[in-house]
């Protein structure tokens, strides 16, 4: 059963804040903005994350976990500064209060995998396929010191995000999504590893795979991890862009994508308060999915712009 913390807020910022304006001045002026892509090889100028996690309107406590690091570098050989961010967000499961442990803890040890091998450059994705193996691992045995069987044994989805500057290497396990939202719109960006989408996989339709429901077929800490193999991909950034990290209570019933219009393109324009926006965005998915946890990290770039 995934029973899905407090309200924690984690705010960075790598940028100074421009001017403020309203949401809906920020949608309107964003929408008259001609969109510019940028080569692959530029930098960023800006770099923007910010956490939030509820527990809803229907748990008693929260399973989600989330963590934030952000970094900017100026150094003799980068004189233009460099960006980095690692995000990571864990959705715990195993009832009794023991899902909140199993999501600090993958998250926790992630975080430490992940930030003690990255040096100049992005870890590989082998590396990332390694860090998610050793989050596993330290679940997997705690379930087995405990002794924790069916039911009783703890786990957690999780999604992570790397960014240098503007390179981008993401990892997922499990039902947290991670979506990209540009001018051209939103797009998902992972696959739940769930029942449902394992049916459409195999080629039942969506009506016929609805029965087969929204249990897991992978997550961190249940099982040794033979059958893991998370997959994770590389992209570029281009234009202005807000990556969103979430759990499945912010992404159930689609409420993303039926909402894009309204709470999310208006991101897309720097003067806009992110935290703010996020604000808002919680508090609609309260509105709408509150039967379970809640727990968004979004992350806002813009490349350097080009000199050409």
């Amino acid at each position: 059963m995934k029973d899905n913390h407090q309200l924690l807020t984690h705010p960075q910022k790598s940028t100074p804040k421009m001017g403020s304006v309203s949401y809906q001045e920020a949608l309107k002026k964003w929408s008259e903005r001609p969109t510019q892509l940028l080569s692959s090889s530029q930098s960023l100028s800006s770099l923007e994350s910010v956490g939030r996690t509820d527990v809803g309107r229907e748990r008693t406590h929260n399973e989600d976990y989330f963590s934030i690091d952000q970094q900017y570098f100026c150094t003799p050989d980068l004189p233009d500064g460099s960006y980095r961010g690692l995000y990571i967000l864990c959705d715990g499961m195993g009832g009794m209060a023991k899902g909140e442990v199993a999501s600090e803890l993958a998250t926790k040890t992630l975080r430490s995998y992940l930030n003690s091998r990255w040096q100049r450059h992005l870890p590989t994705e082998i590396g990332l396929e390694l860090a998610m193996n050793t989050a596993n691992k330290a679940v997997y045995e705690r379930n087995q010191r405990e002794q924790r069987t069916g039911s009783g044994r703890m786990g957690t989805t999780a999604v992570v995000v790397m960014v240098n500057n503007s390179h981008i290497r993401y990892v997922h396990i499990g039902d947290s999504r991670l979506y990209r939202l540009t001018r051209q719109g939103l797009q998902q960006l992972t696959t739940d590893h769930n029942a449902y989408e394992r049916a459409l996989q195999r080629g039942y339709s969506p009506e016929e795979a609805q029965a087969y429901g929204p249990q897991l077929t992978k997550a961190l800490g249940p099982w040794s991890g033979e059958s893991l193999h998370p997959q994770s991909q590389t992209l570029a950034v281009e234009e202005d862009t807000v990556f969103l990290l979430c759990s499945d209570g912010l992404s159930d019933h689609n409420l993303l994508e039926n909402h894009t219009q309204s709470h999310l393109m208006g991101l897309l324009d720097f003067r806009t308060d992110l935290a703010n926006g996020i604000d808002q965005l919680m508090t609609l998915a309260n509105q709408k999915n509150g039967h379970d946890n809640i727990t968004a990290v979004a992350v806002r770039l813009r490349p350097q712009q080009s000199s050409v």
